[in-house]
């Protein structure tokens, strides 16, 4: 394409924005050439056989916290792919290591001026080899140097171990991404989630409420000094620090534009923020109604929270909000995402569930109607004999949903 060689979808995307283009495609019949003239930016119309023009990259580390390696076996196959494609970072938000890639592929990134998605966890070089198991995972840390130098925007994530990479790690961590202001876009700090199926695996220990308060106060120093010097906090820690620790959700001036909101950090405040404006203007024609949502531990009280107040305003709604506890990989795991079908149909089953049950999308596979366990929707609802509805992370749609306002 226009003289490049095309390896794969970045490739064909960069070259492809160009008006006139001139394609050479060899075939067994031999090289055609094909000259186009476009708008700036128009698809050509191509179709591949994969996405990537290319096999995924998958990661070659063996990371202490990684949640792959905690599931039982028996799950469908593709639940046990680990991908660190730095491809899937700039087209779909996923998180890379830099471990998977060359030099090539950084200057690459430079030369498109491609944002990316970087699990840093530490940046002390060692650690970092040992958290990951892989000897080359320190040295990799100045392909991160060298994007945010060359002016590439950077999201980070840090998964923090007690006793591992918090406390002076963490600071040294948040000391040496400092100094990539302003290209550091955001930092999101998320606690290890430990399942029951840890046999033979790197010995680690969950947040209590106090290491989780203190890693709170040691991310929101650096947050004070970054915001004062820079006009950013850039380091945040997930929502789920907060409810371990039992403190208040901050405001949402706090998360600032949610640069880390797919990463749980802000989630419930964006939440309760919509859920209480759709309150102001809600239509509840359809009551009275009884509905029941089903959550995980972590944000059970939160979700009790809103329930309790949509109940204290439409005197016709009745909304029973259960506590689903993590049978299948264990009472450590607490979110809402991880729940299964059949964890719902053991504890849901002699339950009051109203007109409907709502679940979050969290719970199901993207674009799918399948559970973690293989179950699909229609076999909960069979089980349970209810009626499903799923809803997204979104204040307006979780109200209409419990007010029978269905769009």
């Amino acid at each position: 394409m226009n003289q490049h060689n095309v390896r794969d979808v970045l490739d064909y995307m960069y070259y492809a924005a160009e008006t006139q283009i001139q394609l050479i495609i060899r075939n067994q019949d031999g090289d055609r050439e094909i000259k186009i003239q476009k708008d700036e930016y128009d698809d050509l119309g191509l179709e591949f056989a994969s996405f990537l023009m290319d096999q995924k990259q998958s990661c070659q580390n063996k990371c202490v916290f990684c949640f792959i390696d905690q599931m039982p076996p028996g799950m469908r196959e593709t639940l046990y792919f680990k991908d660190d494609d730095a491809r899937l970072s700039f087209l779909q938000g996923n998180y890379v290591t830099l471990t998977n890639m060359t030099q090539e592929d950084v200057d690459r990134i430079i030369e498109m001026k491609l944002n990316i998605n970087v699990s840093v966890h530490t940046t002390n070089p060692e650690l970092r080899c040992k958290m990951m198991h892989n000897r080359f995972a320190g040295q990799k840390l100045d392909f991160l140097w060298q994007m945010a130098k060359a002016g590439i925007q950077l999201n980070c994530q840090i998964v923090l171990c007690p006793n591992l990479n918090d406390g002076p790690e963490l600071e040294r961590t948040l000391q040496d991404l400092g100094k990539m202001l302003p290209n550091l876009t955001s930092v999101a700090v998320v606690p290890v989630g430990l399942s029951k199926f840890r046999k033979n695996l790197y010995p680690l220990t969950g947040f209590t409420k106090q290491t989780a308060g203190e890693a709170i106060d040691l991310i929101q120093s650096y947050q004070e000094k970054f915001l004062k010097q820079f006009g950013t906090r850039a380091v945040f820690p997930s929502d789920e620090f907060f409810l371990i620790a039992e403190r208040e959700i901050p405001d949402a001036d706090y998360y600032e534009e949610y640069p880390q909101y797919e990463n749980g950090v802000g989630m419930l405040r964006s939440l309760a923020d919509e859920f209480h404006q759709a309150m102001e203007i809600a239509d509840c024609d359809h009551l009275p109604r009884t509905v029941s949502i089903a959550t995980g531990r972590s944000p059970y009280e939160f979700i009790c929270q809103l329930a309790k107040e949509a109940e204290e305003k439409f005197s016709g709604l009745t909304c029973y909000v259960y506590c689903i506890r993590n049978d299948f990989f264990g009472e450590t795991i607490t979110v809402t995402g991880l729940i299964t079908a059949q964890d719902l149909i053991a504890q849901l089953k002699d339950q009051p569930l109203g007109d409907k049950l709502l679940l979050s999308s969290s719970m199901i596979r993207r674009n799918d109607d399948v559970f973690l366990d293989d179950l699909h929707i229609s076999d909960v609802e069979k089980a349970l004999n209810i009626d499903i509805q799923i809803t997204n992370s979104d204040g307006f749609e979780l109200l209409d949903a419990m007010l029978g306002n269905e769009y």
